[in-house]
């Protein structure tokens, strides 16, 4: 059981950190996914993959994790986002913050599929199989999701870096 679990924790807490947008609500979801996926296994059927299983319980736990602590919405996104603001030396880490603060803006039902496509890797049909939605809706959620991440993080985020700085300079 611990090997099992040491093995999913990463993409466990990956999918968490991403919904939660921070990382004290990630470990703590995360913390309460292996304790619920621990306490399931017996009642695991093997009608889906262990991993599709464990994204399910993991997403479930931090969902619930975020309702309980009344943080399902961030509120507005901070002025970088706004503003556009530009970090050189920190633009990891300020990239990083912006995404996380547009994910945070998502309504739920458009970030949770977002995440479990884009840092899960998950297929959508896996994802329809997570969420207990059809398809047809999650390539939906997805495409409206990704949407409006571009729409909050700006037009500057849609440009490959290297073309950024060529147009940035005199």
């Amino acid at each position: 059981m611990e090997l099992l679990l040491r093995r999913h924790y990463p993409r466990v807490y990956a999918v968490c950190r991403r919904l939660a947008g921070n990382d004290a609500d990630a470990a703590d979801a995360a913390q309460e996914a292996l304790i619920a996926i621990s306490r399931g296994l017996k009642s695991f059927d093997s009608r889906s993959s262990f991993t599709t299983w464990s994204y399910r319980v993991a997403t479930n736990a931090c969902l619930d994790e975020l309702r309980r602590r009344g943080r399902r919405h961030a509120g507005p996104l901070p002025e970088q986002l706004a503003g556009g603001h530009a970090d050189p030396v920190g633009e990891g880490i300020s990239t990083r913050l912006d995404l996380d603060a547009a994910l945070r803006a998502l309504a739920e039902e458009f970030r949770v599929p977002v995440v479990l496509r884009d840092q899960a890797g998950l297929s959508y049909a896996e994802i329809s199989e997570v969420l207990r939605i059809p398809p047809g809706t999650v390539r939906s959620r997805i495409a409206r999701g990704r949407a409006r991440l571009v729409e909050l993080l700006g037009e500057g985020n849609q440009t490959p870096a290297g073309e950024r700085q060529k147009s940035d300079e005199p």
